[in-house]
């Protein structure tokens, strides 16, 4: 057993973010920390922090929501101390992995985020990716804050059915 538990959660969320080929959100890393009780939601934040610190994985916030990956940096600790994460512990990250991949991938391939232009208008920036390949990557301007939020909100649940109509539309 390690003799800091902040070591074992830093090595789970490195080798959480090592086994997928996509970001993972700090919800996503919590879902199945939280919900396995490894830990609490303040020592888990602290775990982010620090691993963010030191430059083992790089944050990214879009639209209320933090992506992670890990670094060159991590993947290197990782594999050097690896072997302190229980296989029990590997084994129940790959079950959670088969069982949600589809929707944890889902999840981090559209992106929606807005922002105040220098023109004065919010820009509502929308991103639908496949295999970390951007299918579609689209600036709306609009006249106010309320609706790029709702183009934003939009954009998350109907972005499949908008690329399709583009497609339809353009080919």
């Amino acid at each position: 057993m390690l003799q800091d538990p902040l070591t074992l959660y830093k090595l789970i969320v490195l080798y959480m973010l090592d086994r997928v080929t996509f970001p993972l959100t700090t919800a996503q890393i919590s879902d199945f920390i939280l919900g396995k009780e490894y830990t609490n939601f303040l020592t888990l934040q602290q775990v982010f922090s620090e691993l963010t610190d030191t430059g083992l994985i790089e944050a990214r916030s879009a639209n209320n929501r933090t992506h992670l990956t890990i670094t060159s940096e991590g993947t290197e600790t990782l594999h050097f101390f690896e072997n302190r994460i229980s296989l029990a512990i590997k084994s129940e990250i790959h079950a959670y992995f088969q069982e949600k991949e589809y929707s944890l991938r889902e999840e981090v391939s559209v992106v929606s985020d807005y922002y105040k232009s220098t023109s004065g208008e919010y820009e509502a920036h929308l991103i639908a990716k496949e295999r970390g390949v951007n299918l579609i990557d689209l600036t709306l301007s609009v006249p106010s804050k309320e609706l790029a939020e709702s183009i934003c909100n939009n954009w998350m649940t109907k972005n499949q059915d908008i690329y399709q109509y583009l497609i339809e539309q353009l080919f």
